[in-house]
């Protein structure tokens, strides 16, 4: 299930080759005769991001992780669309984005589409970046890979861009057969805007994944053992989904209760807001909950001055996009600073081969 021991057959010679070619013997003739050729060398980045991918996709990791979400996915849509067929011949159900409840709606049996994504996303992401690195380096590759002239950042950078990719077709792939389900089994097509809001749910998916892939490289960088950074990413795993929310409770009951007036009692929400949103779950709960329920309006406390003379009508697709951009641009943030550590970390360390 390594897959730093699934290397491709001299992939790291081809590497060397390509630049010794482009030396030559004989100086700079043989690289003259090549541009004369038109020959176009392969860049050491893309190399190393197509063999990523390809350990990806062939580790057995990855196929339970596929088919774990494969799985849990179509169990929660079969769910959502039984209690929606009698209602999909309505003309109220292309008025109130009646297509985009296949993500959010349930039996209360089974989580819906969303739900699972939320709950799900971090072990793909965790799963596939906690051994990014460190295994490299007790297997003795990276150091031969070091060896050959490529550029250290181009590691790093390559393992991160091939796990986002594998990542982003995973949940665009998902998120296109929710869709064909939905369409073979209700027989209500989306509107364009939809579409569009499922595109940009799945689009903030892969970010949300991406800020656990992130923070698994960081701990494969940080730490030598791979099941050292795996428990490691675990825990912090299970702290956010369980003990943080359970900790801000606790707190939210002793500043609710000393709440002398309204004032007072907005100042502690507001807090207690910002607190939660700490938490990237959070932040992805919700803005895919405005993303795909577009009667969502606000997202925190709202004032008198804002309920009155408010419409209760859905709200279009920029305007919900605009609701939710302080947490898409927290969620980008997170990933870029955690990414960014792991950079530092990884261009700081030596690297020396194993005897």
């Amino acid at each position: 299930m390594n897959r730093s021991l699934k290397l491709p057959a001299g992939w790291l010679q081809r590497i060397g080759a390509v630049f010794r070619k482009s030396a030559g013997p004989d100086g700079g003739e043989a690289s003259e005769r090549t541009a004369a050729k038109g020959a176009k060398l392969p860049n050491p980045f893309w190399v190393i991001v197509n063999k990523e991918i390809g350990d990806h996709v062939r580790s057995w990791r990855y196929s339970l992780l596929l088919g774990l979400m494969a799985l849990t996915c179509i169990a929660s849509i079969y769910t959502a669309s039984a209690g929606m067929r009698d209602a999909a011949s309505s003309d109220e159900a292309v008025r109130s984005f009646f297509f985009l409840k296949l993500f959010t709606e349930s039996n209360n049996s089974i989580p819906p589409f969303m739900q699972f994504i939320a709950f799900l996303g971090p072990l793909i992401g965790i799963g596939l970046g906690f051994d990014a690195v460190n295994a490299e380096r007790n297997k003795g590759t990276l150091s031969r890979m070091m060896a050959q002239p490529i550029h250290r950042d181009d590691v790093i950078n390559a393992k991160f861009v091939a796990s986002f990719i594998v990542i982003g077709i995973l949940f665009f792939a998902l998120g296109f057969l929710v869709a064909g389900f939905g369409i073979a089994v209700l027989g209500v097509p989306p509107t364009p805007e939809e579409f569009w809001r499922m595109i940009f749910f799945l689009l903030l998916s892969t970010i949300y994944v991406g800020f656990w892939l992130n923070l698994a490289i960081l701990l494969s960088v940080r730490f030598r053992q791979a099941a050292t950074s795996a428990l490691t990413a675990f825990s912090i795993w299970i702290f956010f989904l369980v003990f943080y929310g359970m900790i801000l409770n606790l707190l939210a009951g002793s500043l609710l209760s000393r709440s002398a007036d309204v004032d007072s009692l907005l100042q502690n929400q507001s807090l207690l807001m910002f607190l939660y949103r700490l938490s990237p779950s959070q932040l992805f709960s919700e803005a895919t909950t405005t993303l795909l329920m577009p009667d969502v309006r606000a997202l925190g406390p709202l004032t008198m001055e804002q309920i009155v003379g408010a419409i209760p009508s859905p709200l279009p697709l920029g305007q919900s996009l605009l609701l939710v951009w302080p947490q898409l641009v927290g969620l980008i943030a997170a990933t870029l600073i955690i990414f960014a550590l792991s950079y530092v970390s990884f261009m700081k360390q030596e690297i020396r081969s194993r005897s």
